[in-house]
């Protein structure tokens, strides 16, 4: 019974291990696969390389805009300009868009486009 429980147990760590190493690299996915851009971080915000946010390829809810991921989903509410991070049905209010974001991702253009009325 103890080399049944042993094996056991050992299988149990494996499939911990494996499934946090997912997790992780899902999430690490999640992040760099929503803002792709690097550089521009001082005003006029123009030497960025990369793209910019596709917001039309995000869904739409009754907050504002919403990309989905392996592990977590980033929104934006398109009222306040708040981001947030969801992960397992929990919703973390992360910070407002900054200047940055909003000259180089455009995301007021992209909430009118849907027809919301930004504040931010």
């Amino acid at each position: 019974m103890r080399k049944v429980t042993s094996y056991l147990g050992k299988a149990f760590l494996y499939f911990g291990i494996i499934v946090f190493v997912l997790l992780l690299g899902g999430f690490i996915s999640d992040l760099r696969n929503f803002d792709r851009t690097k550089g521009g971080y001082e005003a006029p915000y123009e030497d960025y390389t990369g793209e910019p946010i596709n917001f039309d390829e995000l869904d739409q809810s009754n907050e504002g805009m919403i990309g989905r991921g392996y592990v977590m989903n980033i929104g934006l509410n398109c009222t306040t300009g708040m981001i947030s991070f969801e992960i397992f049905k929990q919703k973390v209010d992360y910070r407002v868009v900054s200047e940055r974001a909003i000259k180089v991702h455009q995301p007021r253009e992209a909430c009118i486009k849907r027809g919301f009325e930004p504040e931010f």
